[in-house]
């Protein structure tokens, strides 16, 4: 039998495998469950209801991208190559959750977990571009972060190597740096 920690886990898996096919509001906990081999109480068990799954398949990004966003505030990396690379690293080890908040953004920004994202980008965006930029400079550090973290997506079966650094060469670019 699976300990509890292993349940959870593949819950999640299932539960973020549903949610990408068919959406958040109309995956149920039953199609989770029967999906699992369990009882929708045995899921309920780990999980009072969809929302607080959803919001345990999304924690880790949360958690990482507020830390990312902390480090780079406390010790600003030496120009914007460095702060793109780790945006770009970033977004790839989530690619699965960020392509979840992608498809299913009403849906989780009814549940409050889009707005963090979005204060991490202007954090960002005013550490490549300062405080009060032009409109252009503005524009080209949001171009540089949106691109960046959309490559991640959709180019997801490109060598990874290969990818960061094309797809931060074109970020820098977008800032003309």
């Amino acid at each position: 039998m699976a300990r509890g920690s292993d349940t959870k886990a593949r819950a999640q898996a299932v539960a973020r495998e549903l949610f990408l096919q068919q959406g958040v509001r109309r995956t149920t906990l039953q199609e989770i469950a029967d999906r699992l081999g369990v009882t929708k109480p045995a899921l309920y068990y780990h999980f009072a209801s969809r929302e607080e799954l959803v919001r345990s398949i999304v924690q880790p990004l949360i958690e990482d991208g507020d830390a990312y966003v902390a480090e780079l505030q406390s010790r600003p990396p030496a120009g914007p190559r460095p702060l793109l690379e780790g945006y770009f690293d970033f977004h790839f080890k989530h690619r699965d959750v960020v392509a979840l908040m992608v498809r299913e953004l009403v849906a989780l920004a009814d549940l409050g977990l889009v707005d963090r994202v979005m204060d991490w980008r202007l954090t960002l965006a005013t550490l490549l571009v300062g405080e009060n930029p032009s409109l252009a400079d503005a524009t080209r550090a949001t171009v540089a972060l949106g691109g960046l973290a959309d490559c991640v997506l959709v180019f997801a079966n490109e060598p990874v190597d290969d990818l960061r650094v094309a797809a931060v060469d074109a970020a820098c670019a977008a800032l003309r740096v």
